[in-house]
């Protein structure tokens, strides 16, 4: 807790005929992050003609699951399974090589890709002919208005017909242009359609040539005749009944798509996750170096994994391996990569932490203090008792449906239910039930403070919160860098603001008729700030400058903090507002008929969810800002790199692997 997981490297060597086995081991395991070696002496490994294939079957595959999911029946769905998902069930695959799992996947292949291949084809060119013959049925519907013979549009020999639309503005124009380059031998038929105008032309076919390019300037949209003879109206009933037909053979190869879904849906992706995983294992490879008869790699790892890797290298190499294990060294910190380790009640709070950015390995982990910092300043900010019961009991049911996958929704639910334990207990010092709702009810509610009556008081709270929070980032920060040896940043840059805090704190209680802080407090305060004066003048010369910004930037930071009083008030507001407008329609009736408590009833509930929504939206937002702008600005870089482990992805597959 406060510190990252420790992290070792580990350099490994052995014969390449354990490779790929070593390789899957580690892959399955999850808790090593591969390096890419840096010798000269040696060549980088590369991806052979298997693992060539398995990028390849991967996109295939991926392509045949694309096609399938559109056509599988989907079971459940809803609030329910979105709150309760199922777990997916697992298919356990015999990993005996990836030559084995190619030849495996081969086969799969040769059997199920023809039947997909062959259904989606026929789809997909049954679909294209639908679409052209209802764009033919639209062409004819147009030409109705000329109830001409379809036949009489199509060029002759001697004639050129041309059939299109033109913007009405355009027409004359065009028209104008073309009798004068062809003389006058030109014949047309025309019909106005809002701002367009379609017409058709019939042009000797010598004359064609010097029409076609005015044709072309006045952007004339051409349409093509559909094929057949007989009046447009009666070709439509033609091309409707080639609609029909040709509409059943589609829906008589979705069907059948729907049959291959059924069969083949789950093995397809069983396959895919498989090749998946393959190919991500294939892109460590250049970071190998090898020979003719060895390979070796880097990495880092946990310490507390150390014994089970070692144990697993040495059962798969049967003990033919070079191993060892290094500490970090002072050069490597930068690059050593971070793993948060924190108690249980504290874990899913590094979503939070890692969002803004892992700390550096010789950082502290702000995570257990956020914990606590986070979920009271959202309670303090929401305010309420019923709000923060509804939010609980939206949290505990995720909780409990996704705590199995321990995903982003179980973390984030786990942040909600601790947040709203805080809301009911600010809530009770408030006083606040969907916000003065007891009060006006007529109850006589119990209430340390009242957030519109009080609001001044709420501030100083505020403002004292927010000096509290401050000092505790700076005492982090300055006990952070004199671990590290950072004595001088540590005294200028923490301890002087550590001093202002409390200068400022113990006059403030001086100020409050406490008398006997007011010199211990002017004390502290001087001394902080000649600490910081001094510390700016290591910067040269704009140290007149900088002295100034970062006096104002943190009296600004503080002053941020006054955002807990505010939007406590302007929960405290909208739910009284909601109140008001039901108190205002409750005694309406029409006759015996007391409608003014059902549109009330409408009214409350649905106002108090908008403004638990509204404004548990708002306490999230502004908590968030309060950890990574005001408390991260005093100690956090967040500039560390994230431990990504060389790790296997398990949704549908299970492997069973032996060396």
């Amino acid at each position: 807790m406060f510190r990252p997981e420790e992290m070792v490297k580990i350099e490994v060597m052995a014969l390449n005929r354990y490779k790929d086995s070593l390789l899957t081991y580690l892959h399955e395991q999850g808790v090593v992050e591969i390096r890419e070696i840096d010798i000269k002496i040696a060549q980088k490994d590369s991806p052979n003609e298997f693992h060539r294939k398995a990028a390849s079957y991967s996109i295939t595959i991926s392509r045949l699951v694309d096609f399938l999911k559109d056509y599988r029946k989907t079971k459940g769905g809803g609030i329910k399974e979105f709150i309760f998902p199922p777990e997916r069930e697992k298919k356990t695959y015999k990993y005996g090589g990836i030559e084995k799992l190619i030849k495996d996947v081969e086969s799969f292949l040769e059997v199920v890709e023809p039947e997909i291949k062959a259904v989606e084809g026929k789809i997909t060119a049954t679909q294209t002919e639908i679409e052209r013959i209802k764009a033919d049925i639209s062409i004819l519907e147009l030409l109705s208005s000329f109830n001409l013979d379809v036949s009489y549009l199509r060029s002759t020999d001697i004639v050129e017909i041309v059939v299109g639309t033109i913007d009405r503005n355009k027409f004359p124009p065009l028209i104008e242009e073309v009798k004068k380059a062809t003389e006058g031998r030109v014949a047309f038929v025309s019909k106005e359609f809002k701002d367009k105008v379609l017409v058709v032309f019939a042009f000797i076919k010598r004359d064609y040539e010097k029409a076609n390019p005015i044709l072309a300037k006045y952007s004339l949209e051409r349409l093509e005749v559909p094929e057949g003879e007989g009046t447009p109206r009666e070709l439509i009933k033609v091309y409707e009944e080639k609609l029909r037909i040709k509409e059943k053979e589609l829906e008589s190869a979705k069907k059948d798509a729907e049959m291959l879904a059924e069969k083949y849906y789950d093995d397809v992706v069983f396959y895919q996750e498989l090749m998946e995983n393959e190919r991500d294992k294939a892109t460590v490879l250049p970071m190998l170096a090898r020979t003719n008869m060895t390979f070796a790699m880097t990495g880092w790892l946990p310490r507390s994994e150390v014994p089970n890797v070692l144990e697993g290298i040495k059962r798969i190499t049967e003990e033919k391996a070079y191993i060892n294990i290094k500490e970090p060294s002072k050069e490597e910190l930068d690059d050593i990569p971070i793993k948060l380790k924190n108690p249980s009640f504290f874990r899913p709070f590094e979503m939070l932490t890692e969002m803004y950015g892992v700390p550096k390995y010789n950082e502290i982990d702000p995570t257990p203090i956020i914990t606590f910092t986070y979920s009271f300043f959202f309670g303090f900010m929401l305010t309420d008792f019923m709000y923060g019961l509804i939010i609980a009991i939206v949290a505990a049911l995720l909780i409990k449906g996704h705590k199995k996958f321990n995903d982003g929704t179980y973390k984030f639910a786990y942040t909600l239910l601790i947040s709203a334990a805080f809301t009911m207990i600010m809530g009770v010092l408030f006083g606040s039930y969907f916000g003065n709702a007891l009060d006006l009810a007529g109850f006589n509610v119990w209430r340390k403070w009242d957030s519109m009556t009080d609001a001044l008081v709420v501030l100083q709270m505020a403002l004292a919160i927010g000096l509290a929070h401050l000092f505790t980032g700076y005492t982090v920060g300055f006990i952070a860098k004199m671990k590290n040896g950072e004595v001088k940043d540590a005294i200028f840059d923490q301890l002087s603001w550590m001093l202002i805090i409390l200068g400022v704190s113990l006059l403030g209680l001086g100020a409050m008729g406490q008398p006997g802080f007011t010199l211990p407090g002017k004390a502290l305060f001087g001394a902080g700030l000649v600490l910081f004066i001094l510390s700016e003048f290591r910067n040269g010369a704009l140290a007149i400058l900088l002295t100034i910004s970062d006096f104002f930037g943190f009296v600004g930071s503080w002053l941020s903090y006054a955002r807990l009083m505010a939007l406590a008030l302007a929960t405290a507001g909208i739910a009284m507002v909601v109140n008001i407008l039901v108190q205002m329609v409750w005694g309406i009736s029409i006759g015996p008929v007391p409608i003014g408590i059902v549109i009330g009833l409408i009214l409350f509930v649905g106002g108090q969810l908008f403004s638990v929504a509204i404004n548990a939206l708002g306490a999230f937002v502004h908590s968030l800002r309060l950890q990574y702008v005001e408390f991260f600005g005093t100690f956090y870089s967040g500039e560390g790199k994230r431990f990504e482990p060389f790790r296997a992805k398990r949704e549908v597959s299970k492997l069973e692997f032996e060396a």
